[in-house]
């Protein structure tokens, strides 16, 4: 199975899908939980992630609730 690259853009993108907006409308800095994100969405990214390869757990996302937060975190 081809894994997926876990680039910025795919971040972005990813966070996007599961938040039903476009990848352009993330404040990359403002906490997601004030653009909608919930723990339910943030288990569906860990589980997409995981599945790519990420050593990802939902309390590593809690833990820093920004999309730059997480390029990073994922990006190591």
């Amino acid at each position: 199975m081809e894994r997926t690259p876990l680039t910025a853009d795919r971040v972005r993108a990813d966070v996007a899908d599961v938040l039903s907006v476009p990848p352009g409308e993330l404040d990359e800095d403002l906490r997601l939980i004030d653009q909608g994100m919930d723990s339910i969405r943030m288990m569906t990214l860990v589980e997409r992630w995981r599945a790519d390869g990420a050593d990802v757990t939902f309390v590593d996302l809690a833990e820093g609730p920004t999309v730059a937060e997480w390029v990073a975190l994922l990006g190591r």
